[in-house]
């Protein structure tokens, strides 16, 4: 059976809530799901897992250094997670805070790594962003996320 991981770094507890929202409902759709704090995580966690989603504040237009420190350590795995689905999310304090390129960096160290990137032609076309704590619009799309890289990961893993 197909396993999905959520990964998130939170200080506000912004993107943490945003991460629940996410793994829960990969649940939901039939995917069994961890959430785990990146602190808390090791890099063979990434290799258990057929599905991944990272979630990171934005800081100065890029993640955390917690999200940064595993995906260097990743390296000792190039080539293992290859094929697998990934996705991205962030939480910043403002609307021009760097959103979309923190998302992207994320995105991009999956890409190297040979993962599946699924867009959206609704919503957060590269992942979800929240101003703040998340609204319910940001719910809807961390919802329709983690239901969406479920409903793709089964598909290709079942």
């Amino acid at each position: 059976m197909p396993k999905g991981l959520v990964l998130y770094y939170s200080r506000s507890g912004n993107t943490k809530a945003m991460a629940t929202i996410i793994a829960e409902s990969m649940e939901k759709a039939g995917l069994p799901t961890k959430c785990k704090s990146v602190t808390d995580a090791k890099v063979k966690d990434l290799s258990d897992a057929d599905a991944i989603v990272v979630g990171s504040p934005t800081y100065y237009g890029r993640a955390a250094a917690p999200i940064a420190q595993l995906f260097d350590e990743s390296v000792s795995m190039h080539g293992k997670l290859d094929g697998k689905v990934g996705a991205a999310f962030t939480s910043s304090a403002n609307i021009g805070g760097g959103n979309e390129t923190t998302i992207c960096g994320i995105i991009n160290m999956l890409l190297i790594h040979g993962m599946i990137i699924q867009g959206d032609p609704q919503g957060d076309h590269y992942g979800p962003a929240s101003i703040g704590k998340p609204d319910e619009r940001v719910k809807g799309q961390c919802a329709r996320r983690g239901q969406r890289i479920a409903e793709l990961t089964l598909k290709l893993f079942e």
